[in-house]
């Protein structure tokens, strides 16, 4: 007989996560963290694609090697 085992939904992990905030720092500390809290905005991925398209394992070395001469 096998046991059923229950992961938790990202629901129920951020609800967890908000009640020990609110546990922890009270209501007016829950309420200043959720203020910082940010998503941000964008697509990393492309952007980071984006900006090392120019970037090479000859060129990286080159960059660490003038960075560290005893390399």
């Amino acid at each position: 007989m096998s046991a059923v085992i229950h992961y938790p939904t990202e629901h129920e992990i951020q609800q967890q996560a908000f009640q020990a905030l609110h546990s922890s720092l009270g209501v007016v500390g829950l309420i200043r963290f959720m203020q910082q809290y940010d998503k941000g905005y964008g697509n990393y991925t492309l952007d980071r694609q984006e900006w090392q398209k120019t970037y090479s394992v000859d060129s990286l070395f080159a960059e660490i090697k003038a960075t560290i001469p005893s390399i």
